[in-house]
């Protein structure tokens, strides 16, 4: 006789939910289960946003003088959540002290990301991340090398606070003597926490432009950028492998690591002498002969990812803006609190350039071949990028177009590039933005932060048939 299949049944217990109640618990588990990694990433940065939104807009305390607009209050926590930069209201004379410690908490989520905190606490309480957070952590270095995500998600943490403690603590030494030393430890960490997040925010009015004689100052910031624009995967394997280099049967650095790397530095020791020349007799005409080299070093590495200023960009020489803008469009590097096209994808496509000039099958970098996926993938994050900082740019040109900005196209050009890679530098052009041209450069902001191609990836509902056959070539004409 077949025995009747056995079937678990619910006893609520006294106090505990009813039974109902775990129906719907599965019915949420089951939405979670559908909701795919680009929609987790992107939706923490909308809700992140929202909230901040709500904070800055009704939270009382956080303001000096009257409170910000909603179109205003959205701006600045987009600005801070996406680690920008670019202000509206001056963040020095507008928020209180509550308002900016609430302005540098939306910072530090928004550059180290929610699920890096996220992955730490499932971790701690004894928990597994699941598939979905394993392949949302790994999304933005699939292409890099596989290190193990729960020593990775730690060290990210540890290491942030541990760099910008020493940061700040570098800064109030520098500072104390001038500002004060009881005064001195706010405004230290406020720029040691925006200054690792490539965020931008100053506390001081005119940025670092008070700071342009004190190299101790443009030395800690411009390293504090360069760490923090480098990759959390990149600096975790330089760190391993520099610490490993007197043990025998080391491993080799990976190729990503290498690449990035070097690209820095060359983005970083080509433009500084560019800067000197274009600048010498301009804005930095009054500076000794070391703080010229300085600022001009500073510059080079404020403009791909922070937004610190040390000169005025709306006086500077249209060369350096040029200059500059084709620095934000590069940005920092993968995996981490930088935006821009990334030093990665600017170099593939240079060394596919290079290898085609040579005549070579292959794309080839310290002896290893690059996979032809990984260079079509550069090459339509190049493709994209520009046409949405093309589209940026003729929106601005459109919502401003005020008779006193006739002729004004770079500024404009300036604007939408600083936005969309989440760089924060601007000429002067962003507390003069109308409604229609804050709206636009949320929208780049925002676009910028999470990427063109998972927003794109977020949107699609359901899963996509892939085909199982292709079409037959035909050539066409090009060049």
């Amino acid at each position: 006789m077949k025995r009747p299949a056995l079937r678990r049944r619910l006893r609520p217990t006294p106090g505990a939910f009813p039974a109902r109640w775990d129906s719907s618990l599965d019915d949420r588990n089951g939405f979670w289960r559908n909701v795919s990694p680009p929609q987790l990433f992107v939706g923490s940065f909308l809700l992140l946003i929202f909230l901040g939104t709500l904070g800055l807009a009704y939270l009382p305390g956080l303001h000096a003088g009257p409170p910000l607009s909603w179109t205003d209050s959205l701006f600045t926590s987009t600005s801070a959540v996406c680690v920008t930069g670019l202000a509206v209201a001056d963040t020095s004379t507008q928020f209180t002290s509550s308002g900016q410690l609430f302005l540098l908490l939306l910072i530090q989520l928004g550059g180290l990301g929610m699920l890096a905190f996220t992955s730490l606490v499932i971790q701690v309480l004894g928990f597994r991340l699941s598939l979905r957070a394993e392949t949302l952590t790994h999304g933005a270095s699939r292409s890099g090398p596989r290190v193990d995500l729960k020593r990775l998600t730690i060290d990210v943490v540890v290491f942030t606070f541990l760099i910008e403690a020493l940061g700040a603590i570098a800064l109030w030494l520098t500072w104390g003597q001038e500002l004060g030393w009881a005064e001195a430890w706010w405004p230290a960490v406020f720029h040691s926490i925006s200054g690792f997040c490539n965020a931008g925010f100053s506390t001081f009015g005119d940025s670092l432009v008070r700071f342009r004689t004190s190299k101790a100052t443009l030395t800690i910031i411009s390293a504090l950028i360069i760490t923090g624009g480098l990759g959390f995967i990149a600096m975790e394997e330089s760190a391993h492998y520099f610490s490993d280099r007197k043990l025998p049967g080391r491993r080799r650095m990976s190729l990503h690591s290498r690449l990035v790397l070097m690209t820095t530095l060359a983005l970083i020791v080509i433009p500084w002498p560019l800067f000197a020349f274009f600048e010498w007799t301009e804005t930095m005409k009054d500076l000794a002969f070391g703080d010229k080299l300085c600022n001009s070093l500073f510059m080079s590495v404020t403009s791909r990812t922070a937004g610190f200023n040390s000169i005025d960009y709306s006086a500077a020489s249209d060369s350096t803006n040029f200059l500059t803008i084709i620095l934000m469009t590069i940005g920092g590097s993968p995996g981490s609190t930088a935006g821009g096209m990334k030093t990665t994808t600017f170099a593939v496509i240079l060394l596919l350039a290079w290898s085609r000039i040579r005549r070579n099958s292959t794309t080839i970098f310290a002896s290893r071949s690059i996979p032809d996926d990984t260079i079509e993938r550069a090459i339509g994050l190049a493709v994209v990028a520009i046409a949405i900082t093309t589209a940026g740019v003729f929106a601005l040109a459109i919502t401003e177009n005020e008779p006193h900005l006739h002729g004004h196209f770079l500024p404009r050009m300036f604007e939408a590039v600083s936005a969309f890679n989440t760089v924060g530098l601007s000429m002067n052009q962003t507390t003069g933005l109308s409604h229609s041209g804050r709206i636009v450069t949320i929208l780049l902001m925002f676009l910028g932060r999470v990427g063109p191609l998972t927003l794109a990836a977020a949107l699609v509902i359901g899963r996509q048939r892939r085909r199982h056959y292709r079409y037959a070539y035909e050539d066409v004409v090009v060049g």
